[in-house]
Order: C-alpha cells, then structure tokens, then sequence
C-alpha cells in the first residue's frame, strides 16, 4: 500500500555558515538560512525537502520568510490529512495557490522522499532516472582578485570538475578570459550574468564569442522572452535561461520561439519535483539539452538534485559539487562526494540514498515549528 497521508510536517530553520562567501552581481552569502521540512505519513515515515529560497528577493520574488507564511499558514493546511496515491497529485493539490515556488517545492520534495520510502525504491529510481553516475560541476562566484579566482579554477580543473560556471558582471575583464583560456583551453567554461546585461550590452557580450563558452546563463535584467529571443538572434554564444523558467508552460514558451538553446532545472524554482520531470520530458523531446542548477543547498536537497539529474536528458554537468565545496560539514551521512569529476547515484538505497545527519542539523538548527492535525 503505497497511498501516503501526512498527519505532521515539522520545519527546522538552519543556518549552516559557507565555506567561504558566495558573492554574484546582486548578493553576497555568507550564513546559508533555510528551512528544513520533515513530513511524517500515517505510518510514521518521515520524509526530508528543503527549501531554499534566499532571504532577500534578489534570486526570485520568494524568500525563507515568504516561504514560511506561505508552508506554514496555506501550503500545509491544504495537504495535511488527505490521502496521495503518488506525489504528483500533491503537485496538482497545490495548483490552486498561486507562485510559491520554492515553499511548494521543499514541502512537495519531503513527500516524494515519503513516496520512495513506502515504495523501497530510490528516488532517483521513481523519478524515472537511468544513469548510474551524474557528472560533477561548479559554480564559482565572483572573486575579489583574478590570481584568487585562477587558483581556484586550477583546482576545481585539477579535482575533475567536468564543468565550470563563473558568475559575471557588466564589469568583466575579457583579459581574464584570454588568460582562463591560455591555462585551460579544453574545459567546458560557462557564465552567469544573473540579469546584469541588457539588449544594449550586445556588442559587450559579443566579445566573449572567441572563447568558446558552453552558455551564458540569464544574460538580461528581464524575464521578457522577446528579448531573448531577439538576442539568441545575434550572439553565437548558447543562452541558457534560469530565473526567467518558472514552470513547464514557461520551459515550452521559451523553446518554441527560440528564446534559448540550453534549460537550467531547478526543481525549486519551478515549483518542485514533479514540474521539472514535465520540462525535462518536454527538452528532451525538443532535443533541447538541461542540466541541474544549484541553489547553494544543504546535502537533503543536493541528494535531490542527484536523483533528478540522473534523468537521461541532464547532458550537462550540473550545479552539483561535493559537500565540502560549501559546507564545513552537510547534515547528511555520507557527504556528497566527487570521485574523478563523478558522483554515483545511490539506486540501492531507498529514499534520498542518504541518512540525515540528526545530531548536526539539532546543532545548525535556530527553532522548529510542528504542524499537524
């Protein structure tokens, strides 16, 4: 029997300090808040989700505070006590609320861990995924100084990374890139501008044509699609939309009018799980490639995203580090690691393929709120 009713949902706010600060065109993240969800069904199953919206709006609209109105006062409410037969009917529950991506998204993400559990099957198993080894990327920020960023690069090349992101702004030096280039000039490179550009920067973005960039993420401070599309037009550089695809309905505008040649996934940015599966079904249809992006998570929601990018359509490398890229120590066991540029993932375990660290995250752990029936 597999239909799952949750009688308690208990929230657990973290705060988890980074290995060192993450710094973009619009913030800068020392101490990572976010909200742990444990759902328990009928037959005491707890299931984990995460939430991990920031805690300004500077990403999306959403925030750890908007995320907690929005489970605690509506979200929860509406699913507590009814009964799932599978967890895409608590997708289809939660429609009749508008946006709140990311609060559906960790409380959606908790049930499915439910749903596996019950099934004693993996995640990445009933999500549908077939690949037995997901490749590794990084993300970097912007750094205070080249030598530092160049260092960090070397490492991050000479641990395997099969991908690697650096964050820009209106302000980059194309003089760093010639050197990036002259020191690597095989791996996969690409850029996030997190909407520092405009339709009037083309001839800016232009001069990084030579240097073979795998993407550029969320070039323009719009979400208009028009405008990307009008861009994709002139630059050889592949746009990859991230902030500006917040539903599948979004995922098949875009495609259709060729606003975009590469989709970055984050399940909680379009509303959980179930909303991602349906866009990259549809990209995969289209021969549109996807790949996993990352919200700086705790290793609940990495193993997640492990789970999801095993779907056979996520050919590029991810947002998905090891553990100890970020954190001092992750509140699951085992760590994520990276073995050679790869992460396994763990289809012989059922659930999330990783216990929760219950001693460590009681200690990153501010207060807990229950609620239940």
């Amino acid at each position: 029997m597999t239909a799952i009713q949750i009688e308690q949902v208990m929230l657990h706010h973290i705060k988890m300090p980074l290995v060192s600060s993450f710094v973009t065109s619009q913030a800068t993240i020392h101490i990572r808040n976010l909200i742990i969800v444990q759902a328990i069904d009928q037959s005491q199953i707890a299931g984990w989700g995460e939430c991990v919206a920031f805690d300004t709006p500077w990403y999306t609209a959403e925030t750890q505070a908007s995320c907690l109105m929005a489970m605690r006062d509506v979200l929860i409410p509406e699913i507590l006590g009814r009964t799932f037969e599978h967890p895409n009917d608590v997708a289809s529950a939660l429609q009749i609320i508008e946006n709140n991506q990311m609060a559906k998204a960790g409380l959606e993400a908790a049930i499915w861990d439910v749903y596996a559990q019950k099934q004693q099957r993996s995640l990445a198993e009933v999500f549908g995924g077939k690949q037995l080894r997901i490749p590794a990327g990084i993300s970097l920020g912007l750094h205070s100084n080249d030598a530092e960023l160049l260092n960090t690069i070397d490492l991050a090349v000479k641990q395997g990374y099969q991908k690697i992101k650096l964050k820009i702004s209106r302000s980059f030096d194309i003089k760093l890139f010639e050197t990036i280039r002259d020191r690597h000039p095989h791996i996969p490179l690409s850029i996030d501008a997190n909407g520092d550009f405009t339709l009037d920067d083309l001839s800016l973005l232009q001069k990084l044509e030579p240097f073979q960039l795998l993407m550029i993420e969320q070039p323009l401070a719009t979400s208009n699609l028009d405008d990307y599309t009008q861009l994709q037009s002139k630059l050889a550089i592949p746009i990859c939309l991230d902030e500006s695809i917040q539903s599948f309905a979004d995922a098949k505008k875009a495609v259709s009018q060729g606003a975009c040649q590469v989709v970055n996934i984050k399940q909680a940015r379009v509303g959980g799980i179930t909303e991602a599966i349906k866009i990259h079904d549809y990209c995969e249809k289209m021969q549109v490639p996807v790949w996993c992006g990352g919200m700086l998570e705790s290793g609940i929601a990495r193993a997640q995203n492990i789970a999801l990018a095993s779907l056979p359509n996520f050919t590029i490398a991810g947002d998905i580090s090891a553990s100890s890229r970020y954190w001092h120590r992750d509140i699951i066991i085992p760590a994520v690691e990276v073995v050679d540029g790869w992460i396994n993932v763990p289809f012989d375990q059922f659930g999330l393929g990783f216990e929760i660290d219950l001693p460590y995250l009681s200690k990153v752990t501010d207060f807990v709120e229950r609620i239940s029936l």
